[in-house]
């Protein structure tokens, strides 16, 4: 982000919370009518939506109602204005909207990258290093169980990228597709397969995974980080007063250290 782009957020910040009546209204609105805030699943799952709706709470009053799904469903709802905000980690539908003008106040509020976990025993015979797309075309090339959920989702998305940067189109039997109802880590490690995560879901929950053997096999690619952005819709029937209001605070100091303290993830810039 440049130092003029962040400066002018700098000012918007301070214009929206410095306005006692603006909050006051937002506040008392929320009360009845919560901010709908809609995130992606991996947002969700890592804990990173409900530590910015805890800290948004105690600071302003406002009521957030948190709902999650794949980043492309939360966008498409967001567009129709069945939400008033949204974060997702999903920068090419995100962008494309944005181009459009289908959404409004898009702005990078943290970073994180994706990983590839499995099997630790494969990680030595694997040897990709921080190559993202030789892992995926070593595993392959051995057939080795890899889990996949279609849903659309960033973590999805960022996937099927990588595999198009290893040109290869993936194939059953090796190439899996997991049931929606059950936690993706856990299938995985069921089924004894490799898997595309984001960083904050495998430190919430892959923890408990590395004492039976899984782990990381390749991280550190450039092309594996994300960041994750707050845009709001752009329907006017749902310009909820809170919304401006919880833009500025996750773009100011406030929102960006609560950001930069969860695990997995870092402030998308420096205050």
């Amino acid at each position: 982000m440049t130092s003029r782009r962040y400066a002018l957020i700098r000012l918007t910040t301070a214009a929206v919370l410095a306005g006692p009546a603006f909050a006051l209204a937002a506040q008392r609105q929320s009360l009845g009518d919560p901010l709908r805030l809609a995130v992606d699943d991996a947002l969700f799952d890592s804990g990173l939506a409900a530590s910015l709706q805890r800290a948004f709470g105690r600071d302003t009053g406002v009521a957030v109602q948190l709902l999650h799904g794949p980043a492309s469903g939360v966008l498409e709802a967001l567009e129709r204005g069945e939400h008033d905000a949204a974060l997702t980690n999903s920068p090419t539908v995100e962008e494309s909207l944005d181009k459009q003008g289908l959404v409004h106040d898009r702005h990078a509020i943290a970073r994180s990258d994706f990983l590839i976990v499995g099997p630790k025993i494969l990680a030595k015979p694997l040897a990709a290093g921080g190559d993202a797309a030789l892992a995926l075309s070593r595993l392959s090339q051995a057939q080795v169980p890899f889990i996949t959920r279609a849903d659309g989702s960033g973590t999805h998305l960022a996937e099927l990228s990588m595999w198009r940067a290893a040109r290869i189109a993936p194939v059953a039997p090796w190439y899996l597709n997991a049931d929606k109802d059950s936690p993706l880590l856990t299938q995985a490690a069921q089924h004894n397969a490799c898997a595309f995560v984001e960083r904050g879901v495998w430190l919430a929950s892959g923890s408990g995974m590395v004492g039976k053997g899984y782990g990381i096999l390749a991280e550190g690619d450039p092309r594996l980080g994300v960041d994750v952005h707050v845009m709001r819709t752009f329907r006017a029937e749902r310009q909820h007063p809170a919304g401006k209001l919880f833009v500025a605070w996750l773009t100011g100091p406030k929102g960006q250290r609560v950001a930069a303290s969860h695990r997995g993830y870092r402030a998308a810039f420096k205050n």
